[in-house]
């Protein structure tokens, strides 16, 4: 049967949609009674509620005056508003020529679909490839497959399956990908020395509430043993809590082949207050070397699980709390006989711990930390000038909430500032934003009693406004270092996962905005489409166009979203090792290649 929006909204499964800023609440079906049980065993109890609610008003305290003006002038503040949170004045940029490169197979509904996540063709999330190049590349999906795709021959091999919910044969009966956006298999990367030593890590969604075994249920692939794999305890998180991100280390025995032989070992899991804003991305630095401070060491997003954005004083300040992981970037050492000399093991002893992590010294807090206060740091890259390494820098692309999309420059031990800071504005106890208070400090908040001074928050070098020049939702940006395309070296290129709109910026505007001032930023150029001959503004009509083309019965594509309305592109950018460049979207399931660039013509 198909079910509207507003039917799933009424049974707790309407996915949650990039800056909807709405709160998930699940009462109904079947595991709801098994799930409360969960929560109640889970749940960290708050040990007064007073400092918390002392820390989410920090911002108004110091400014009261100013916040009774606000209050008395409510029609000019909100006007002042609209026009601060619209899209910066974009200037015209490159037509960035685009081939079909990838036709995913179609593994989502082209009719039938009860849900947005059934409706997309093929939910493709990465492109990974190995160091240094090779034939074929490494393809996950949210749905559950990893796939590997051989350039020469076009031909598709299934590495492993994730999805065993239900009647699927996949290795995890509690995987969940039914709804919601930021679940299912949500990262996949490849060891720097993938090549000799057959080291990849996941990260994927699980509901502890389905009563099946934990762990993976191999059926479908023969070389892989199972027989030695432990879960591990799981990680608490402040607040009610329901679903885990569980982060994994695969070792293949033959990473030549097409064929996964080897063994899983679970890192860690970690306990989530919502459905969405889960384990992420995970990466590493490509300049690294054997013998280097960061060689193989991985840097891991963890959403915010949901809470920033609550009423639930016990969870919105979770992505402020250093004694909790949610709502940071980790940096960790995943493999247990690597820097022995220079980190120490994990609680669970799965993992290592850099000694230089930022707050490895500070007590109460996790030592994994790296930088904290995001929302959702969704997807990681090192911005690598090949002029100058002083210039490299970890960048993050951020889904916003109700007003601001970002691009950030990470810093060790920075706050960005969620749920308090929003692109470059305050935001209210109602998830809207205001303008900065004067004295622009936030409380290092260690957990819900204990804070350790104050500090500056770190604003991003691009925001963009959930309006017609913007979008819902930021995808994810790359510095290009390629060769094909040499009028975009030196340019940071970035897109909107909704619109499919698509912006660049010059590289070197991004290091002179990080510059401490939150009203700099880096000038956004705007990237128009060649496909097939003809010029587009955004991805949506080529993504719409295709998605039909391929059989779709669907109405709306993908769910909806505030700007883009009932229909989402849900595209993102890649590179390959040689860095050269592509454009993905799950919505028509295609993976296409950037062969050229040229000046927009007025």
């Amino acid at each position: 049967m198909r079910m509207s929006l507003r039917d799933l909204q009424r049974d707790g499964r309407a996915p949650m949609f990039c800056g909807a800023g709405r709160e998930y609440s699940e009462t109904r079906g079947p595991q709801a009674e098994r799930r409360r049980k969960l929560v109640a065993r889970a749940t960290v109890a708050p040990r007064g509620l007073a400092p918390v609610i002392v820390f989410l008003i920090q911002m108004h305290r110091k400014n009261a005056f100013r916040l009774s003006m606000t209050l008395v002038i409510a029609i000019s503040v909100w006007n002042l508003n609209a026009v601060a949170q619209s899209t910066p004045q974009t200037s015209p940029g490159l037509t960035v020529e685009l081939e079909d490169f990838i036709t995913m197979p179609v593994l989502g509904k082209l009719e039938g679909a009860t849900t947005p996540n059934e409706s997309a063709i093929a939910r493709v999330n990465g492109i990974r490839e190995e160091t240094g190049g090779s034939n074929r590349f490494f393809l996950p999906v949210v749905s559950g497959p990893i796939l590997i795709y051989d350039k020469k021959t076009k031909a598709f091999a299934t590495y492993l399956d994730f999805n065993g919910h239900g009647d699927n044969r996949g290795l995890f009966k509690k995987f969940f990908t039914i709804s919601g956006f930021g679940n299912g298999v949500n990262g996949f990367n490849l060891d720097p020395d993938y090549g000799r030593n057959g080291k990849f890590y996941t990260t994927h969604m699980e509901d502890p509430s389905i009563e099946a075994p934990g762990g993976p249920q191999n059926t479908m692939f023969q070389g892989l043993q199972v027989s030695g794999y432990t879960m591990t305890a799981p990680i608490m998180t402040p607040g009610p809590v329901m679903h885990q991100g569980v982060l994994i280390e695969w070792t293949d025995t033959n990473p030549s082949n097409n064929t996964f032989e080897g063994t899983a070992r679970e890192l860690f899991r970690v306990w989530l207050n919502t459905r969405n804003h889960q384990l992420g991305e995970m990466i590493f630095n490509p300049t690294a070397r054997p013998g280097d401070a960061d060689w193989r060491v991985m840097y891991l997003d963890v959403g915010d699980g949901g809470s920033g954005e609550s009423k639930n004083p016990q969870i919105r300040p979770n992505p402020q709390r250093l004694d909790t992981m949610v709502g940071k970037i980790l940096r960790i050492v995943p493999d247990l006989d690597e820097h022995t000399k220079t980190s120490t093991v994990s609680e669970n002893g799965r993992y290592r711990i850099p000694n230089d992590n930022p707050f490895v010294k500070t007590p109460g807090a996790r030592k994994e930390i790296w930088a904290y206060g995001l929302r959702n740091p969704h997807r990681l890259t090192f911005a690598v000038d090949p002029s100058n390494a002083a210039n490299n820098r970890l960048v993050a692309s951020i889904c916003g909430l109700n007003t601001w999309e970002m691009i950030s420059i990470i810093h060790k031990g920075a706050n960005y500032g969620f749920p308090l800071r929003e692109g470059n504005e305050a935001v209210r106890l109602d998830n809207t934003t205001m303008p900065l208070p004067a004295e622009d400090r936030l409380p290092v908040m260690v957990n819900d009693t204990a804070t350790a001074g104050t500090v500056a928050p770190t604003y991003p070098v691009i925001i963009w406004g959930h309006d017609e020049r913007g979008g819902d939702c930021a995808g994810s940006g790359y510095l290009y270092n390629g060769k094909s395309v040499p009028t975009l070296r030196g340019k940071f290129v970035y897109s909107d996962i909704t619109t499919g709109r698509i912006w660049y910026s010059e590289y070197k505007d991004m290091l002179a905005a990080d510059d401490g001032n939150p009203n700099t930023m880096a000038r956004m150029y705007e990237v128009k489409i060649l496909w097939n001959t003809n010029v587009y503004e955004t991805m949506l009509p080529i993504v719409r166009s295709t998605f039909l083309r391929r059989g779709s019965q669907a109405e709306n594509m993908n769910g909806r979203s505030k700007v883009s309305g009932s229909q989402r592109a849900d595209v993102r950018l890649a590179v390959d090792q040689a860095g050269e460049m592509y454009v993905y979207s799950k919505s028509d399931g295609m993976i296409r290649r950037v062969v050229g660039a040229t000046p927009t013509k007025p």
